[in-house]
Parts: C-alpha cells; sequence; structure tokens
C-alpha cells in the first residue's frame, strides 16, 4: 500500500491543530495516511482543544510501515517539548519542522509514499535552526530532489494562479520578471495541466505595471520582458498563452471561464485574489518535482495558536 505523508509542520504554528481536525473529520480513509511529526506533542494538542486523538500507531522507522495496515505516525526528530513556545518562533520548532519535511520527501524519492500534504512551517524558526537557505517548503523541495524549475500553484474553486516568483521582495521580484522566466515557469505549468487532463489549457499571464504599462508610459517591462516571452510560447502554436492583461482585470476574467489558469508575477499578485476569492478552500501545490505535494494555504498564524479556531 503507498501511503500519503502528512507532515505536522512547525510544532509551535497551528498545523498540529489543522492536522488533528482534518484527522478527526476527514470523511476519507485515513488508515493510508503517515503523520510525520511528535505524537506527545499531538496528543497534548488534542486534550488541550479538547479533540479526539487519533488511533494511530506509532513506527519507528519507516521500513516497520509494511507491517502496519492502519493510520501510523513516524518521528524522525524527538523534540524536546519544553523547548517550544506555543506561538513563538523557536530553533527547536524550526529544525523539528524541515527534519519532517526531508523525511517525507526522501520517502517519496524512494517510493514509500505517493505524495506529500505539509502543515505551515515558519521561517524565522527555520532560519533559527540554520536551514539559511531553505526559506520555505519549496526551496527545500528543490534542494532535496535536484529539480532545476520549480512553481507554486495556488488554487481554489474556479480559480488557479502559478507564481513566476514567490519567496523575493518585491525588489528583487521586479528584476525577476524576465522573457526566458516566464517562458520555463509556462511551460512547465502548462505541462502540468495537461498531464492532470487539460487537452489545450489556457494560460493567461498578468501584467506586471498598472494598466498593462500603458504602452510604455508606465513601464518597460510589459514590451521588453511579457510581451516577447507569450510571443515565444504562442509562436507556430507551441501554447495557448495570452496577455499580458492587467493584474485589476485578469483574475474575473480567468473566474468567468476565460482562462485555465493564469501566471501571477509575484507573490502577493497572485495570493491575494485566490484568497479573497475563497480563503476557506484553497490549496497550495507545488509543480516540478516528481511526486505530489499540497499544503495548507496559510502560515503558522502564531496568533492563532490554541484558540480553536
Amino acid at each position: 500500500m503507498s501511503r500519503l505523508a502528512v507532515t505536522m509542520g512547525d510544532p509551535a504554528g497551528v498545523g498540529p491543530e489543522v492536522l488533528l481536525k482534518t484527522l478527526a473529520s476527514s470523511p476519507y480513509q485515513t488508515d493510508e495516511l503517515l503523520v510525520v511529526g511528535s505524537k506527545a506533542w499531538l496528543e497534548r494538542t488534542a486534550i488541550e482543544l479538547g479533540l479526539p486523538i487519533p488511533r494511530w500507531t506509532e513506527v519507528r522507522s519507516l521500513e516497520a510501515l509494511s507491517s502496519v495496515s492502519s493510520l501510523a505516525i513516524y518521528d524522525p526528530s524527538p523534540i524536546d517539548l519544553e523547548q517550544i513556545q506555543p506561538g513563538h518562533a523557536t530553533e527547536a520548532g524550526g529544525r523539528a519542522s524541515v527534519q519532517y519535511f526531508e523525511s517525507a520527501v526522501k520517502g517519496c524519492m524512494g517510493g514509500a509514499f505517493s505524495g506529500v500534504v505539509t502543515c505551515p512551517i515558519n521561517k524565522v524558526s527555520v532560519q533559527l535552526a540554520g536551514y539559511v537557505q531553505d526559506i520555505g517548503h519549496q526551496e527545500i523541495l528543490a534542494r532535496l530532489t535536484g529539480a532545476r524549475l520549480t512553481a507554486t500553484l495556488l488554487m481554489t474553486r474556479g480559480l488557479k494562479v502559478v507564481h513566476l516568483s514567490t519567496h523575493l521582495s518585491l525588489a528583487e521580484a521586479v528584476r525577476y520578471v524576465k522573457k526566458d522566466i516566464i517562458v520555463s515557469k509556462s511551460e512547465l505549468a502548462l505541462s502540468a495541466f495537461k498531464a492532470w487532463g487539460y487537452s489545450s489549457p489556457i494560460l493567461a499571464v498578468a501584467a506586471l505595471n498598472p494598466h498593462g504599462g500603458e504602452g510604455g508610459l508606465i513601464g518597460q517591462e510589459e514590451i521588453e520582458e511579457i510581451g516577447p516571452a507569450i510571443e515565444a510560447l504562442s509562436r507556430e502554436g507551441r501554447a495557448d498563452v495570452r496577455g499580458p492583461f492587467p493584474a485589476d482585470s485578469i483574475f474575473n476574467r480567468a473566474i468567468a471561464g476565460e482562462f485555465d489558469a493564469v501566471l501571477a508575477l509575484y507573490h502577493d499578485q497572485g495570493h491575494i485574489p485566490i484568497k479573497v476569492k475563497d480563503f476557506e478552500h484553497s490549496v497550495t501545490a507545488t509543480l516540478g518535482i516528481p511526486f505530489v505535494r499540497t499544503s495548507v494555504d496559510h502560515g503558522t498564524a502564531f496568533d492563532l495558536v490554541g484558540k480553536g479556531i
């Protein structure tokens, strides 16, 4: 049986609560899941919030999974619970959350898991733990899988948004808007959609500047980088890529069904419309890796920890 790994995320965040609530309310079979995280921390959290403690079998190694046919839990990084302060960034929480994720990814690469679902990690905690290059899940995935090109896809009912960049400052993100990058990420997105059954997916590219740059009056990126990328993609019918369209209208057009997905050029340009559209049901996926990775579409929410919201 090929299991799905579910990582607990940062122990100090809302990940443990989200995971416990999901297990308690899931209409699906949980015997095909392996939770990667701290059994002691999760059970303590369940007691504190009045949630049911899952009926799971703890395994000491991934090899031991073959003898378990029910919901299982594995902790590759036993933590000193006293080092974790709920609602706060800690070195211990960062180290544990990265090691949970690394274990799940290695299991996917080795064929033990069909994919991984991640609860949120905290970027400050990860940095405190010394993972200075691993600002988020996507960077860890690239390091462990050797993927040369990845992209973040946010999805909710009626809207799908691929991101040209995510964890860059706005100034850096603007410098990242280059023809070759737009072409490669668009091709990655279109390939994924075709694999999911879209015969001729339509991808719309957002403009960077207000009003799409107004023919160069408000910025040159649409003329020098974005437009040429779309032309290169569309040449000889290679792909149905359209735009660039002003960012203040492109997402409504996608919701209306004109496009299958939108390529947003930076983090907030893509995240805001998804979360406004349907915050409660949005999901993150990573494109460009050899297995499925999805995630909740929010962070550790330290300010909400323990409130049961």
